[in-house]
């Protein structure tokens, strides 16, 4: 599990190592993405709540993302010439995060007729079947919508190494 601390003075050292003065880092409240390189502000960001509960080389590995995508440009997305950027900068992972997210912070559960869980972090709109009971949408496999009360004592628990 990563300090916030540790996180900080690392993307500090990679950004002042690999982009210029104008580019910062800063912490942000995204619970299901990692990380997050900003053009317009020239910020790169790190979910607080995910970056307490990787390790310190799942949390190395996202800043690196982030700074290829800074130094590979907004055109570049997720394509060869991000990878190849990404890549010479040390960067072994993949395109897109695919781990853990904050669930726990989800005010929206659904359950599915066969007890199949899904989470959501904003309000669903429309109606959603269970991928798990059927591989597309099918009305008999549609969630039940529950929200629950995040409180300011489940965020501060959030950010808690488990």
């Amino acid at each position: 599990m990563s300090e916030l601390s540790r996180v900080r003075h690392w993307a500090d050292a990679l950004i002042a190592l690999h982009l210029d003065e104008s580019w910062s880092f800063a912490f942000d409240n995204a619970k299901r993405r990692a990380g997050q390189c900003d053009f317009t502000r020239k910020r790169i960001t790190v979910s607080r709540y995910l970056a307490a509960r990787f390790e310190d080389d799942d949390v190395h590995q996202i800043l690196l993302h982030e700074v290829a995508h800074a130094l590979a440009g907004p055109a570049a997305a997720h394509g060869p010439r991000w990878l190849a950027t990404a890549r010479a900068l040390g960067y072994v992972g993949g395109r897109t995060h695919m781990g853990e997210t904050a669930v726990e912070l989800a005010p929206w559960i659904g359950t599915c007729p066969a007890g199949h869980l899904a989470y959501r972090h904003r309000r669903p709109t429309r109606a959603a079947s269970c991928v798990k009971c059927a591989p597309r949408y099918d009305p008999r496999f549609v969630f039940t919508w529950e929200k629950r009360e995040i409180t300011a004592a489940d965020r501060r628990a959030a950010l808690q190494p488990r």
